[in-house]
């Protein structure tokens, strides 16, 4: 899947060139802050739906298979920021220094809102993988995170913070 789309000029609209970035939040849009969300809520999608069908599957207990979903989540989240950053020309090492400004406060938001649902959802946590249980939590949690990430991420990115340091690199 081809996640470049995410990182166009388009997915921060609400910016006129570059001068919104560092300057406050003047032309941050909901819409640029939900695009923003979706980038970054795709990665940890992936990352955290992969450790927890591992751990599940591999029948460890709550805290391991949760670890794993969390670590995967941050791995898959910065990646997608990595990936793009390094085909617009940025060296490796500066590569990691903007996925990690992009994405930390995001993702960190997300898994602590997607787990705590998870965690609160009685028999989530030993629900198997065929069971609507496991998927509703596990899906549940992500919209809910959505919706409290992408305040944060509008906050951030009017700030020339999070995901605006990305658009530096289009």
């Amino acid at each position: 899947m081809d996640h470049t789309a995410h990182h166009t000029g388009t997915a921060y609209e609400g910016h006129a060139g570059h001068e919104g970035h560092h300057g406050g939040p003047a032309g941050t849009t909901w819409s640029t802050a939900a695009k923003a969300t979706l980038h970054c809520l795709t990665g940890c999608a992936i990352g955290e739906i992969l450790g927890m069908a591992i751990g599940t599957a591999l029948l460890w207990g709550n805290v391991p298979t949760m670890a794993l979903a969390i670590a995967l989540a941050f791995v898959f989240g910065y990646s997608f920021t990595l990936f793009a950053v390094l085909r617009a020309g940025l060296d490796f090492k500066s590569a990691i220094k903007v996925a990690l400004a992009a994405d930390t406060v995001s993702i960190a938001v997300m898994e602590l809102v997607d787990n705590g649902i998870i965690a609160l959802t009685p028999g989530a946590m030993d629900a198997h993988l065929d069971e609507a249980l496991f998927w509703g939590a596990l899906l549940g949690g992500f919209v809910v995170a959505f919706f409290v990430t992408t305040p944060v991420n509008k906050w951030m990115i009017g700030r020339g913070k999070g995901h605006a340091v990305v658009h530096a690199y289009h």
